[in-house]
C-alpha cells in the first residue's frame, strides 16, 4: 500500500534525488550519477529518451490497463525492474538487501550483479523467484565455472552475461575524489563523511564493504589491496564466441547478454545461444560516444523480428520513460540509478516506493494514450522524424 507522507513529499524520482544527494558523501554521489569523459553518454541516455514523442488516442476504453509482462514464462506485475549495480553497498550501506525484498513484493524483475556487496546465496532467499544473477565472466575459466555453478545452485534461472567491460573505464570524478576499492579514508573522504552521518551511521552498522561473490577467491593470506588488485586484473578482457559458448554450455536455464549496441553482433549472439539481449551501454559509464539504447532498439526490434526478447536500460527516471523505451521496441526496462538514489533518500522503504511510483506513472501514461495493455505502447510512437 502507498505511504501517503512518501506520496506527498516524493511524488517522483526527481524529488528523492535531490534528498539521496544530501544525504550521500560526494564521492558516493559522483560514482553513482556520474559517468566518464564529459559524459555526454549520460546526458544523452537521458535528453534522448525524453525527445521520444508518444501519440494519444481517445476514442478507446483503457480506464484500467494491464502493466503485467511475462519474460520466459514467467508473469511480472510491472513490465520493470531493478538493474544490476554494482557496488550499491557501497553508494548507500546496507541497500541491496531491501532493494531485493521490494522486488519480490511487488513482484518485478531483480538482477543482481556481480560486483554486489552482498553474496548472490545471500540475495536469492530474499529476492525469491524474480531474481536473475548477472555475470561479469572473469579470465579465471575455473573462477568462471565456479561462478555460474553457484549461481545455479543458489536457485538463479537466467543468467545475464556483461559483455560491454574488456577493461576498467577511466572515471574522471572518481580519480578527483580519490575513489578507491577498497575503499581509502584520507582526510578528504573523512570530511565528506562526517558530513553525512545518516550514511556513516548505515556503514557502521553494515560494515566496510566487500565484493562478496568474489572474495572466495581471493589469493589466500592477501592483504586488502592485493584482493582488489586481483579483482581488477581477472575481471577484464573481451569475450570471444568461444567463451560465450562456453558459458552456454555451462548454463542449463535462460542466457541473457547485456551490452549490446550493434544489429549485427546481436544477431551474432543470437546464434551463439542468447535466449535474450539487454540494449543497454552501461549507464553511459564505459564510452562517451557509445549511442543510446533510444537510437539503436527500432532497428534491433527490426532486425531480430518480433520474436526475440528486447530488455533496455539507460536514462530512466519515470514511468513515462518507461513506455518510450518499451514502444520503441523493448519488451522489459532494467531501472538503475534510481533504485540506489530511492534507498538513499528514503532509507529501507525507499525501492517499494520507488517501484509504485513508477507503476502509478505508467499506469497514467498507457490510460492518457489510450492503452489496455504495455503490448499496444508500439503504435503510439511518434519520434522525430517519423511521420
Amino acid at each position: 500500500m502507498t505511504n501517503p507522507r512518501l506520496e506527498q513529499f516524493y511524488p517522483c524520482c526527481a524529488d528523492m534525488e535531490a534528498r539521496a544527494r544530501r544525504r550521500m558523501p560526494r564521492f558516493a554521489h559522483d560514482y553513482l550519477v556520474g559517468g566518464l569523459g564529459r559524459e555526454d553518454c549520460v546526458r544523452r541516455n537521458v535528453a534522448e529518451l525524453r525527445d521520444v514523442l508518444l501519440l494519444p488516442r481517445y476514442l478507446t476504453d483503457a480506464a484500467r490497463p494491464d502493466l503485467r509482462a511475462t519474460l520466459f514464462g514467467q508473469a511480472f506485475d510491472a513490465p520493470f525492474g531493478a538493474a544490476p549495480l554494482g557496488l550499491a553497498g557501497l553508494l548507500w550501506p546496507g541497500c541491496e538487501l531491501p532493494i531485493a525484498a521490494a522486488a519480490r513484493e511487488h513482484n518485478v524483475l531483480h538482477v543482481l550483479s556481480t560486483f554486489s556487496n552482498r553474496a548472490l546465496e545471500a540475495v536469492r532467499p530474499v529476492c525469491g523467484d524474480v531474481g536473475w544473477f548477472q555475470l561479469y565472466p572473469p579470465s579465471d575459466p575455473d573462477m568462471e565455472q565456479d561462478l555460474v555453478a553457484r549461481a545455479w545452485r543458489a536457485g538463479y534461472r537466467t543468467l545475464v552475461v556483461t559483455v560491454d567491460i574488456p577493461v576498467a573505464a577511466r572515471r574522471e570524478r572518481d580519480i578527483r575524489n580519490g575513489l578507491s576499492i577498497p575503499l581509502s579514508f584520507g582526510l578528504a573522504t573523512l570530511l565528506q563523511v562526517a558530513a553525512r552521518p545518516r550514511w556513516a551511521m548505515r556503514l557502521a552498522r553494515h560494515g566496510i564493504p566487500d565484493f562478496e561473490n568474489l572474495s572466495p577467491y581471493y589469493p589466500a593470506g592477501g592483504s586488502v589491496r592485493r584482493a582488489a588488485e586481483f579483482v581488477a586484473r581477472v575481471m577484464q578482457g573481451h569475450l570471444t564466441p568461444q567463451r560465450i559458448r562456453a558459458i552456454r554450455a555451462a548454463w542449463p536455464g535462460q542466457l541473457v547478454i547485456k551490452g549490446v549496441l550493434d544489429p549485427d553482433e546481436a544477431l551474432a549472439y543470437v546464434a551463439l545461444g542468447a535466449d535474450a539481449l539487454v540494449i543497454s551501454n552501461h549507464g553511459g559509464r564505459q564510452l562517451d560516444a557509445a549511442p543510446s539504447a533510444v537510437s539503436v532498439l527500432p532497428e534491433m526490434r527490426r532486425r531480430l523480428g518480433r520474436e526475440a526478447v528486447l530488455l533496455a536500460d539507460g536514462g530512466v527516471r519515470s514511468g513515462l520513460d518507461i513506455a518510450r523505451l518499451i514502444a520503441l521496441g523493448a519488451d522489459y526496462v532494467l531501472v538503475g540509478r534510481p533504485f540506489v538514489i530511492a534507498a538513499a533518500a528514503l532509507g529501507d522503504a525507499g525501492p517499494g516506493h520507488l517501484v509504485q511510483l513508477l507503476k502509478a506513472e505508467l499506469g497514467v501514461t498507457l490510460a492518457q494514450l489510450g492503452c489496455s495493455s504495455v503490448a499496444e505502447l508500439p503504435r503510439c510512437i511518434r519520434s522525430p522524424g517519423r511521420s
